[in-house]
């Protein structure tokens, strides 16, 4: 189906295209280049990260992580279970065992209280916890990392939809040990795909640079001491992501002004608690890549909203399914009250891309509020 209004589209608008035409003229095309350079400087310079790694994807980037950290066949993994499955994969990878931790209402992520109770319940310590920033919100990082620091665990930030996402004024992704970004298409910037490594240890940073260029020793011939993985970003991706990193702090706020329409539009529901929107927690600043909502009558149904929007050419999609809930993770082990469940059966994800203006959200906004009242 061509959708008039998509969920959050790419949108080139500053020095992109000048940019790849440098990146051509070089003729450094594949992996490496300035602009490869350019862009982990940059990104280092913005987050205040003292090491970054530019990478194919931000799943990489957090297999990279578990591997330089020593994380192997049947540890322990601590996670967020309300996220996308890019952030368990590196786990699998690795073949350690995911443990699922649920969210909170207070944030839609991690919930600070259950990494306790898992911490204290499991049958063996984990040797490390990915949580996730989920659409652009900060998780409570700060309380997140004071228990991490408590019980001896490795903190790893997946920060993928996060990029220009603050708390306590220090960006998402520079509170653990490592942190990950994504710049797939649908991000608040993109590089078409691509991802980066954040890390505090300059020498873990390099051992992950070398592993991702397939481990190859510093030699004039190829000559290969351990196996590594094709994992770069190419100089072409790289360029795109300059141009885009130029304007983050727009797009940053044309994403909150978004999610300020839909609040106004909608602030009748949400006054009346007929639905509530993703909430930003105290001493942040979220992205607002996406503008999320739930519906707080269990007679709304999600995904009949989904399908009335498709015909009106608008794409949304419900929340995501928590990894517990999957079938991949039927007999996994989890520490979970339900939140997320409950979260993924009554929300959804509204069209949030950097062109939308005021006009469009009022058209989307219009729509709920006429299935609401057909409920």
């Amino acid at each position: 189906m061509g959708f008039r209004f998509f969920l959050s589209p790419p949108q080139m608008s500053g020095n992109e295209q000048q940019y790849v035409q440098e990146a051509f003229e070089s003729n450094y095309i594949a992996p490496l280049g300035a602009f490869v350079n350019t862009l982990e400087e940059n990104v280092k310079s913005y987050t205040a990260s003292p090491n970054a790694l530019a990478l194919n994807s931000g799943t990489s980037a957090l297999h990279l992580a578990l591997r330089v950290s020593g994380i192997g066949q049947g540890d322990f993994v601590l996670a967020s279970s309300f996220t996308f499955i890019g952030s368990i994969d590196a786990i699998l990878y690795q073949g350690a065992i995911p443990i699922f931790i649920d969210s909170d209402l207070e944030s839609w992520n991690l919930s600070p209280k259950l990494l306790i109770r898992a911490l204290e319940s499991l049958p063996k310590k984990p040797k490390a916890l990915i949580v996730t920033h989920l659409y652009g919100q900060c998780a409570k990082i700060a309380e997140i990392a004071e228990i991490c620091a408590q019980y001896g665990i490795l903190l790893i930030e997946d920060a993928a939809e996060s990029l220009g996402a603050f708390y306590d004024k220090k960006h998402s992704g520079t509170f653990g040990e490592f942190g990950i970004l994504s710049f797939n298409g649908n991000k608040i910037i993109t590089t078409s795909g691509g991802g980066m490594l954040l890390g505090k240890n300059q020498e873990k940073t390099e051992k992950a640079r070398y592993y991702s260029t397939q481990a190859r020793e510093n030699l004039p011939f190829y000559e290969h001491l351990d196996y590594g993985y094709n994992y770069r970003l190419s100089n072409i991706c790289a360029a795109i992501g300059v141009g885009q990193l130029e304007q983050i702090e727009v797009k940053v706020s044309k994403r909150r002004k978004i999610f300020e329409w839909y609040q106004e539009t909608l602030h009748k529901e949400v006054e009346s608690q007929t639905l509530e929107f993703m909430p930003e927690i105290p001493n942040s600043r979220g992205n607002r890549w996406l503008t999320t909502l739930r519906f707080l009558s269990p007679k709304v149904n999600p995904l009949a909203l989904v399908e009335l929007l498709a015909k009106a050419g608008i794409e949304s999609r419900p929340l995501w399914k928590p990894m517990h809930l999957q079938p991949l993770f039927r007999d996994s082990i989890s520490c979970v009250d339900g939140t997320s469940q409950k979260l993924f059966e009554s929300g959804i994800c509204l069209p949030s891309g950097g062109a939308l203006e005021k006009c469009d959200i009022d058209e989307i906004a219009s729509l709920i509020q006429k299935f609401l009242k057909n409920r």
